[in-house]
């Protein structure tokens, strides 16, 4: 087994690498003078079992090139299988098509995985189950909810906890949450009036006195969990935090959240924490690696990955 980086999040991958007890391997993943993509594998491949760690996270197109051409180098290396472990997929919001003539992107991204050689895919948290279904190949779409519940029974033991989902669409996910840490589940009811800008209207359940939790898989401008932050508080919870997978943070998302009424932000390491961000005093970032160092040691011991979430 070899586990190879590109350079969207070389330190998550020395940190799988250090869980397995395994050297990096050599690679040099470079630019021309033109910004074309070249990447060139510095140790032999051939008949390994090899595992591309790359999220396709900010600038989304240059760190989705140099996985392409990653898998492509390997395949040409002959390398026994090539698994892309892709913490954050770029693009997995365009799971459907939103209006006429638009693209199914999410898909699109699917096929030039699958057309580059890669023979299995394993993400976090994909922002649409069904993107699964996408890939032609074997997928594992891994939880972070295990990871979560075990820093928010550290960290809010003894408190009356409400999960809460910024929307409709993440019931499952906060529910998920909520049965393992024996809280309650409240649902922010908003109505979106156009792209990226987010109208709370109603919070369903009860939270007046409680220490409430946001649970989201993305956190992008951070207007939704800024509104909901501001709308349970208003209901009469005690404290909002935020508990959410993809720290994407565009724009001024920062600045927002650290004005906001949300007392902390935990996220993953799925995408590598700029400067404001590590900077950010309401935030904090843990660890993916273990999980995914685990899912990759059973996908190449052929062993079971979905009893990781027993």
């Amino acid at each position: 087994m070899k586990v190879l980086a590109c350079n969207s999040n070389r330190p998550l991958a020395e940190a799988i690498c250090a869980y397995l007890n395994l050297p990096l391997t050599k690679a040099s993943v470079r630019r021309f003078a033109d910004m074309e993509v070249f990447v060139e594998i510095l140790e032999n491949v051939r008949g390994e079992d090899v595992f591309i760690v790359q999220s396709t996270s900010y600038p989304a197109n240059d760190h989705l090139m140099e996985l392409l051409v990653s898998i492509d180098a390997l395949r040409r290396g002959s390398a026994r299988r090539i698994t892309a472990v892709i913490p954050y997929y770029g693009y997995g919001r365009q799971d459907r098509k939103s209006g006429p003539r638009t693209p199914i992107s999410a898909k699109l991204v699917a096929n030039l995985i699958t057309e580059a050689g890669a023979d299995r895919v394993v993400t976090l948290d994909l922002h649409a189950g069904q993107i699964q279904g996408f890939f032609d190949i074997p997928t594992d779409n891994l939880f972070s909810a295990p990871v979560f519940v075990k820093d928010i029974k550290e960290r809010f033991d003894g408190k009356d906890l409400v999960m809460v989902s910024p929307d409709v669409g993440g019931v499952l996910r906060a529910r998920a949450i909520a049965k393992r840490t024996e809280g309650d589940l409240a649902i922010v009811d908003k109505r979106r009036e156009r792209a990226g800008v987010s109208e709370v209207m109603n919070i369903i359940g009860e939270v007046k006195g409680r220490t409430c939790i946001l649970v989201d898989d993305i956190l992008d401008s951070g207007g939704t969990l800024c509104n909901a932050a501001e709308a349970l508080m208003d209901h009469g919870a005690e404290s909002v935090s935020v508990y959410c997978v993809h720290g994407v943070f565009s724009g001024g998302a920062v600045a927002r959240v650290t004005s906001s009424p949300i007392k902390s932000v935990v996220i993953t390491d799925s995408i590598m924490a700029t400067e404001a961000v590590r900077l950010a005093q309401n935030v904090r970032q843990i660890s993916i690696a273990p999980l995914l160092a685990e899912a990759i040691k059973r996908i190449s011991e052929e062993r079971s990955v979905s009893s990781l979430f027993d």
